[in-house]
């Protein structure tokens, strides 16, 4: 961390900044603009329909359950299956309707196979399936060792697991133990596509995986398949050409409206990273419908980023105190008491905000100037929220102070801003989902602390060698070596050990509860 001296006029006393010497953003705003593909012309959407065709056909008639499965996870690696919501969701009942794994005998992938799909879909199974593959000692049977299809597919189902199944918990482990050994001892020959799946999932599991990102990576990697699907590929290189052409004109205007802000020119010690937040609303909600959802999260996370440099790095604490009452007020006369930098991004946030709520609520068949209000008090003390939860951590810094890991992660989950961009998105999407599930998620229930904290842990994981070079404040690390005077590399495994339990809950909310988890993305 870097420090700059600044001062208003040559009688004003020089305030000494601190500076975080970001590197400038490698996307030009004229070159975002001069983004093009051909896949927007009528002839792409009218081969997309005669190929969703002959794979609805191709599912329809398939009549064996476990190659019905077998091709709802290939749809899903492929990122196409939004297409077959419907299709998949019926074979999916059926099958777990007819119990189908307890009247027939399946091997370990198949098992495992199913498992994994109708949990991620919210239907309820037990880990006493895998029984069957655990011998009279408890473990797991000789036969399992040297099948890398069956460890490979339990691993991913493994990590669908939820509080107290110990069987899943083993099973993990054993799956990682020999999935390690194999490829590290084994010649690859005619498994090179298992191995590279295998090598793939040891560095995060499909169920901890970004869909948008895995289909792109995964789209290359199913030709090395000996049993590809032709029409498959066809349909999937497709489909994703296609939606990234959506998404440039997501991206291009979302460029427009940061250009209008002036926030990249004017406030130079701060991140313009508008591109890599657009890269991250489309992982959270890529379907094409869903465009002005993207836009609003990409504007809210560029926002986000300013102000997060404005605490984290720029701003004295008698300036961040400020600025946290300007948003707490919402009141354009607040403005008055901010240094010129503070005015340029409290106009913007106020102005955007107030946009989104009219833009969003505008069409609703009711008075409409009551909605707009409600609207701009649910978002303003989403913002609030935030800037509160900032301060606390300004506070932090400026007094030396070291909390515990409770204590961050208590102002830590709201600090990395999930559940602002979960209400946003709520927000803006409120009229394609059921009331109740936009209820369910305006709770604040469970899931989105822990998918907060998820996100704040991972986030400090990977951010942690950047932060102590740029002397920020204390984060989770810090914080918990602190604390039991452990060292970094403990630290590290207790936050992914806090990772997997939080995932645990999420899994089991999960289950009987499709109405958040199948009709909405984020």
């Amino acid at each position: 961390m870097s420090v700059c001296r600044q001062s208003t006029s040559p009688n004003d006393e020089i305030l000494v900044r601190r500076s975080a010497n970001y590197l400038p953003s490698i996307w030009d705003y004229d070159f975002v603009q001069s983004l093009k593909s051909e896949f927007t012309a009528k002839q792409y959407s009218e081969k997309l329909n005669k190929l969703k065709g002959v794979v609805k056909m191709m599912f329809e008639e398939t009549t064996s359950p476990l190659d019905q499965l077998e091709m709802i996870d290939c749809m899903q690696r492929l990122g196409f299956s939004y297409h077959f919501h419907n299709e998949i969701e019926a074979s999916l009942t059926n099958l777990h309707t007819i119990n189908y794994a307890h009247k027939k005998q399946y091997d370990l992938h198949a098992t495992a196979l199913e498992f994994r799909l109708l949990r991620q879909y919210g239907y309820s199974t037990n880990q006493e399936i895998f029984t069957s593959f655990i011998d009279e000692q408890g473990k797991f049977k000789d036969c399992v060792e040297d099948d890398l299809k069956g460890l490979l597919y339990l691993y991913e189902a493994s990590y669908l697991m939820v509080e107290g199944e110990n069987l899943l918990e083993d099973a993990q482990k054993f799956c990682i133990k020999h999935l390690q050994k194999y490829v590290k001892e084994k010649n690859i020959g005619e498994e090179e596509y298992l191995v590279v799946l295998v090598r793939r999932a040891l560095e995060l599991p499909l169920h901890w995986r970004t869909q948008r990102w895995e289909a792109r990576w995964f789209i290359d990697v199913y030709e090395l398949n000996k049993n590809m699907n032709p029409t498959f590929l066809e349909l999937a290189k497709l489909d994703f050409n296609m939606l990234q052409a959506i998404h440039q004109q997501d991206l291009k205007h979302v460029s427009r409206w940061w250009k209008r802000t002036g926030l990249g020119e004017k406030l130079e010690f701060a991140r313009n990273r508008l591109v890599e937040v657009m890269f991250w609303s489309v992982g959270a909600i890529f379907e094409p419908e869903y465009g002005y959802t993207r836009r609003v999260l990409s504007k809210a996370g560029a926002l986000i980023t300013v102000i997060d440099d404005i605490y984290d790095v720029y701003g004295n604490l008698e300036e961040l105190e400020l600025f946290t009452d300007a948003v707490v007020r919402w009141d354009l006369n607040a403005m008055d008491e901010l240094p010129h930098y503070m005015q340029i991004c409290f106009l913007a946030l106020y102005n955007s905000i107030n946009e989104l709520a009219f833009d969003d609520l505008q069409d609703r068949d009711v008075h409409i100037i009551s909605y707009v209000k409600k609207g701009i008090i649910i978002l303003n003390f989403q913002w609030a929220d935030l800037c509160k939860a900032y301060l606390i951590e300004a506070k932090w810094y400026y007094n030396g102070y070291i909390p515990t890991l409770q204590g961050y992660l208590e102002n830590g989950w709201v600090s990395i801003a999930t559940p602002l961009l979960v209400v946003h998105a709520v927000f803006t999407i409120s009229n394609q989902i059921s009331e109740e599930a936009s209820a369910y998620i305006k709770k604040s229930p469970t899931v989105i602390k822990l998918a907060s904290l998820i996100s704040r842990l991972a986030n400090d994981l990977g951010t942690y060698s950047n932060e102590i070079k740029k002397g920020d404040n204390p984060k989770s690390i810090q914080c918990y070596m602190h604390e039991t005077r452990t060292s970094e590399e403990e630290a590290r495994k207790h936050l992914h050990y806090l990772i997997g339990e939080a995932w645990k809950t999420i899994n089991e909310d999960q289950i009987n509860n499709t109405i958040f988890y199948c009709t909405s993305t984020f």
